[in-house]
């Protein structure tokens, strides 16, 4: 679940076949009662058909909570954020574990580290952003916490092929869905 909208659909998903939920975030549900195998079974289709995938294994849903941390804080644009904090520390304070077991972990299981799937993200976000024209580049910048307009132009063309200005000129006005842009995150 990476957006209200999901969480929203989990949970009704859930009721209507008869599951209570006590606790719905994001990539997280908490059921209220315990589920027999017949009812497990009928909350992992339901998910299936709505898009969603049921993580049962301890390590996965580990990184999975990695990759919707990152996605919220990126694409969460919070002024009041603390920009002297990095992700790493913000990982180890939300998830509880050291980071070298869990950028271990992230890296063996997405085969990627956590650093450039932080860049691929804010990347993606830069793109939807430039797509909506409302905000400058130095805006963007400072909104993901970059250390200027040069890094961030660095890192987009690194990624991207060309520069956020080459991108605003090419690219057609028209907003793609967050599904679109992480299409195009998971295929870089």
């Amino acid at each position: 679940m990476v957006c209200d909208r999901c969480i929203r659909v989990v949970r009704q998903d859930l009721e209507n076949i008869g599951i209570k939920v006590s606790k719905t975030e994001l990539g997280y549900v908490e059921l209220a009662e315990q589920v027999n195998t017949f009812q497990f079974q009928a909350i992992k289709h339901t998910l299936q058909n709505s898009g969603f995938e049921l993580i049962t294994d301890q390590r996965l849903a580990i990184v999975e909570q990695i990759k919707l941390l990152v996605i919220n804080e990126v694409y969460q644009l919070n002024t009041d954020k603390n920009s002297s904090q990095n992700f790493s520390d913000f990982l180890v304070k939300k998830i509880g574990y050291e980071y070298s077991f869990i950028s271990s972990l992230f890296s063996s299981v997405e085969k990627t580290t956590i650093e450039k799937y932080v860049i691929a993200q804010k990347i993606a976000r830069t793109k939807e952003l430039l797509f909506n024209g409302d905000l400058s580049l130095s805006e963007i910048a400072w909104k993901l916490n970059y250390s200027s307009v040069a890094h961030l132009s660095n890192q987009f063309k690194q990624l991207v092929g060309i520069t956020p200005s080459e991108f605003k000129k090419v690219e057609h006005k028209k907003r793609h869905s967050i599904d679109q842009l992480q299409n195009d995150v998971n295929s870089i």
